[in-house]
Order: structure tokens, then sequence, then C-alpha cells
């Protein structure tokens, strides 16, 4: 076994293991958000400001549907982890093997039925006729590029699970560069527009995706998969679904109201839509530790839960939080004196109403991040607890809250009720994950510790 590349985070001090996970997952989902950002500072400073909104006019449906891949290739990851600390090899090893199944069979159809329906989405979604051809050109190419989507979301999330959190980093590292390289000649010199911004994601994707399953097949012994554990199982795939499919639900649910929220946005005009995509990115930059944080704790509530260590979860999760207010500060501070002049990184300083936009939403964002902070932090621990269905409804109050604010405040108060929209969906879903949290551990506790 190359035990060399597996970590046991069932014994030891939480915080420093949750730290040492942490850091290196924090940088490359920072590598990933900054890759993501070139495309747009890219497209922005490049093509133009009608460029800019037709790429941020595709986010909300861009994240309802990658979204719900990547959740999906998460929850697949629950149960390996889960097996990996409790000691079953063999079954982990089957678990691994008919999530690749699944995903396969995921990929195929799901890229298949959105790239026949983008454009259509895109015209319900009411976005503007003057960047609807570029919104499409961008989105089509991003849906094709599904199938390397579960690539490398799916042996990243099997790398992690085995406590592996650095290496994934150095592959996302690299294809950040690539991307970045890509994105300045498919756009520059061969002249692709943002569908070369599209190309040089989905390109990067997969040079990500066979990096990690190079270095799963030379790497981790622990992972050499027989005849017999590669035949499809139905327990397996049972539980595998019973975990992903709900963690993906859980995004693409939540992103429903992004949708609702972005229609009401391209009603507002592509000015708005612009500021939007702006501001959402460096939000999103911004956001990476609270992604990390909560990646972190779905592996290490997966791992302790499946060695019936419950205690060492309430620790974790305390412990995480308590970094997460931490971070809150640091973030409201930058965001708070920078935030416009970060705006620059987008659009030219003659768009000053773009760039009032852009910090009136930063403002109304950093000023919640310590309810997003507990957001991923609970929610991925419930999942790594193994009661993933619970993700559903979390969604559906994130959901909810934003199809109030665009149904009910956008059309009377525009723009600045578009910047509140994400802190209240926060609000809501920490309403609900709070209470479902601590029903989990009494639940678990009377079960003797076992997960489910």
């Amino acid at each position: 076994m190359a035990k060399s590349v597996t970590k046991d985070m069932t014994v030891g001090s939480p915080i420093r293991l949750i730290l040492q996970f942490c850091i290196p997952l924090f940088f490359g989902m920072l590598f990933q958000q900054f890759y993501n950002m070139m495309d747009t500072i890219i497209v922005g400073k490049f093509l133009g400001v009608h460029a800019l909104a037709s790429v941020g006019a595709t986010g909300s449906i861009n994240f309802m549907i990658i979204g719900f891949c990547m959740g999906v290739c998460n929850g697949f990851a629950i149960p390996v982890a889960q097996q990996f600390g409790a000691g079953q090899h063999h079954y982990l090893r089957k678990f691994v093997a008919n999530s690749v199944w699944l995903a396969i069979g995921f990929a195929g159809i799901m890229t298949v039925i959105v790239c026949v329906l983008c454009r259509q989405i895109l015209m319900w979604m009411d976005t503007p006729a003057d960047i609807i051809d570029g919104a499409y050109a961008y989105i089509f190419v991003i849906f094709l590029g599904i199938p390397v989507i579960y690539l490398y979301n799916l042996l990243s999330g099997v790398i992690r699970s085995l406590g592996d959190s650095k290496s994934p980093l150095f592959f996302l590292v690299f294809s950040s560069v690539l991307n970045i390289i890509l994105d300045l000649v498919l756009i520059l010199v061969f002249d692709m527009g943002v569908a070369g911004a599209a190309w040089a994601t989905v390109i990067s994707q997969a040079v990500s995706g066979i990096a990690c399953l190079l270095y799963i097949k030379f790497r981790f012994e622990i992972l050499k998969i027989s005849k017999e554990e590669w035949r499809l199982d139905r327990g397996c795939v049972g539980i595998l679904c019973n975990m992903g499919i709900p963690m993906g639900l859980q995004y693409s649910i939540t992103a429903i109201g992004s949708v609702i929220l972005q229609t009401a946005v391209n009603g507002i005009g592509s000015m708005a839509v612009a500021a939007v995509a702006a501001g959402s990115k460096i939000s999103m930059f911004f956001c990476c530790p609270f992604d990390a944080m909560g990646s972190t704790m779905a592996t290490y509530a997966g791992q302790n839960v499946g060695a019936g260590k419950l205690d060492r979860v309430s620790k974790g999760i305390k412990s995480t939080s308590l970094l997460g207010l931490g971070y809150s500060v640091i973030a409201a501070i930058i965001l708070g004196f920078f935030g416009g002049s970060i705006s620059l990184l987008f659009v030219d300083a003659g768009e000053t109403e773009i760039i009032r936009h852009v910090t009136w939403f930063l403002w109304a964002n950093v000023a919640f991040y310590f309810p997003l902070a507990l957001v991923n932090i609970v929610r991925f621990t419930i999942q790594g607890l193994g009661f993933s269905k619970f993700a559903i409804l979390a969604g559906v109050s994130e959901m909810a809250a934003r199809c109030l604010v665009a149904l009910a405040f956008v059309p009377v108060l525009g723009y600045q009720a578009v910047c509140f929209a994400n802190p209240a969906a926060w609000i809501c879903a920490d309403l609900f994950l709070v209470p479902a949290y601590l029903y989990v551990m009494k639940k678990l506790y009377a079960m003797g510790l076992k997960p489910v």
C-alpha cells in the first residue's frame, strides 16, 4: 500500500489535520478560480463589455449543470472515505469502480441533453439579444466538456477521500497556467472569441483529469482494482446514487434560484449582467477558503464516522467554524477597501457605472461571508456523515430565497436587490442546516456511532 500518499484523519489533533488537509485544497481551489477568473478578465479586457456580459449570462446555467456534476462526484467520494476510515479496502475499491461506471453513464447522457437544449434555455432566461449568440458560443463548448469535468472531479475526489489533498493542487497549478496560455492564444492569435475561452477551460480540465488518472495508476496501491471488483454491484450503485444524486441535486436546485435571479438581472440590461459577472468572479475567488473548509470536513467527517469516532467530528466542526470566522473578517477588510480597484481587472477605468455596481455587489456579499462559511462547513459535514439527502433541503432553502428576491424585490428595487440575493440565500440555508446538523449528530449517537 502506498502509505505516503494516503492520510488517516481519524487520529491526531483535529485542527492540525484540518489545516494540513485544507491548505493544499484551498490553493487548489484558488488556482481553479484563478483560471476561471482569467477567462473573464481576458474576455473583458480584449473582447469588450458585451463579450464579458455574454460569459456572465451563462454563469447560473453553468453552475446548475456543472454543479450537478461536481456534487455527484463529491457524493461518490463519501463512501470511499468511510470505507477507508473503517479499513475496508476491498469495499473501498468496489465503490471506486462502480463510481467510474456511473460517472461514464451520467456524463454521456448529460452531455447530449444539455448541448441540445442550451440555446433554448438561454432564450427562456430572457438573455439580451445583443449577447445571446456569444453566450451560446461559450456555454455550448463548456457543456461539450462535461465528460472531462466528471473525469477530474471524480478522480480528485477519490484522491482526497484517501487523505491526499496536495496532489490535486499540483495538477491544478499546471492546468491553470495552461488555461491562461490557451486563453491568450485562442482569443488573440486564433481570434476564436468567447468560444476560445471556453475551449481553454475544457482543455485545461482534461489535462487535470488525465494527470489524476496517471497519478492514481502509479502511486495508489490501495486502488489496484481487480477484475471482480470492476463488476457492477447493485448494492454499491444504490449507495453511490443515494450519496451522489442528492448532492448533485443540491447544487442544481440551488442553481435554479440563480437562474431565476439571472433572468431578473438580464431584464435590467447588459450593463447589470456585466457587473454581476465581474462581482461574482471576484467574490468566488475570495470564497475559495470556504469551499476548501467544506470539502475538508466532508473527508474528515467521512473517515471519522467510518471509524466510529463521532466526538472528533464535533471538535472538527468547531475548529473549522473559528477558521471561517477569522477569514471572513480578513476578506471583509480587503474587499471593503479594495473591491472597486479589483474590478479594474475586468473592465476599463472609464466604465464607471459597472465599477460602481461591482463595488455595491461586493460590499453586500462580503458582509455575510460568515453565514456562507457555515453553509459550506455544516452542509459538507452532514454529507460526510452520510446524510446527503439533507443537502437537497438546504438547496431548496437557498433556491427559495433567491427566487423571492428575484420575483418580489428586483422589480421594485432593481440592482440593489440583486446584491443581497446571495446573503439571503446563505442565511436561509443556515436556518435549516444548523438544526439539521444537531439532529444528525443526535441520531448517530443513538445508533451507536454508526454511519447510515
